[in-house]
């Protein structure tokens, strides 16, 4: 059709029209190296890499890791094809940003950001919120990192790490989830193995990576032995870039 094949139609046919307004609606939050808020710009904007390296655009985010009562971690197995950033690997359980609103905003004991993964939850997996209330999640650390997706595309994130131990209903939503699973500790060892041999194209996301390399199987210990609690440290924002 003529309207295709227009410049700005053809630059983002290959994102769908639910992602389309995701990236120009939702409004992420702006912060400094200090996760100090310094304002909020378009998802679109805070993953273009060319935004994010000329601007430092650096914006506030949460990975949610949920296990259940026999301490198996959810993971979201390969995000679906039509994500803009990251497609079609293995992550964590939810991973996305609190939107410059009032309740996603709020600074007291990350409640916003909570308030933002209970949102997400139900969203990407169609966990309804009764099963994941806010005052379940354990804030456990703050990380920064950049990772680029492609040339075009990418993250700079300050990212707060979220767990919960709960038994919930799953119904992931297509447009976000093409699987998913609960792994053991030696069953994302395997995984692990397997993306690092490049055996049947398996890719992790960068930031669940670097937390599985730097925090994840330390802090399943603790939650093991019950003193996850006591390994939080939300003082320090660890800088992995």
């Amino acid at each position: 059709t003529a309207m295709a094949s227009s410049p700005a139609a053809l630059a983002d046919t290959a994102m769908d029209a639910v992602q389309r307004r995701l990236m120009f609606e939702d409004e992420c939050i702006l912060v400094d190296e200090k996760d100090r808020v310094v304002g909020h710009d378009s998802k679109y904007n805070c993953h273009l890499m060319e935004k994010i390296e000329s601007e430092n655009l650096l914006h506030r985010a949460f990975s949610v890791f949920l296990f259940n009562s026999k301490h198996e971690l959810l993971l979201q197995q390969q995000r679906s094809a039509t994500k803009v950033t990251f497609p079609l690997v293995w992550t964590n359980t939810c991973c996305s940003h609190p939107l410059y609103r009032e309740s996603e905003l709020i600074e007291e004991n990350a409640l916003g950001v909570r308030n933002a993964a209970q949102r997400k939850l139900l969203d990407e997996l169609g966990i309804p919120g009764a099963d994941v209330p806010v005052d379940e999640f354990t804030p456990l650390g703050r990380i920064l990192y950049k990772a680029p997706s492609d040339g075009k595309w990418g993250e700079h994130e300050l990212d707060y790490l979220l767990f919960m131990v709960r038994d919930v209903r799953v119904n992931p939503n297509p447009d976000e989830v093409a699987d998913f699973k609960y792994v053991t500790r030696e069953d994302l060892k395997e995984l692990l193995r397997k993306a690092d041999a490049g055996e049947e194209g398996l890719k992790l996301s960068p930031w669940f990576r670097l937390v599985v390399d730097n925090f994840l199987f330390k802090w399943w210990d603790n939650l093991e032995k019950g003193t996850l609690k006591e390994a939080a440290d939300m003082g320090t924002i660890h800088n992995l870039t």
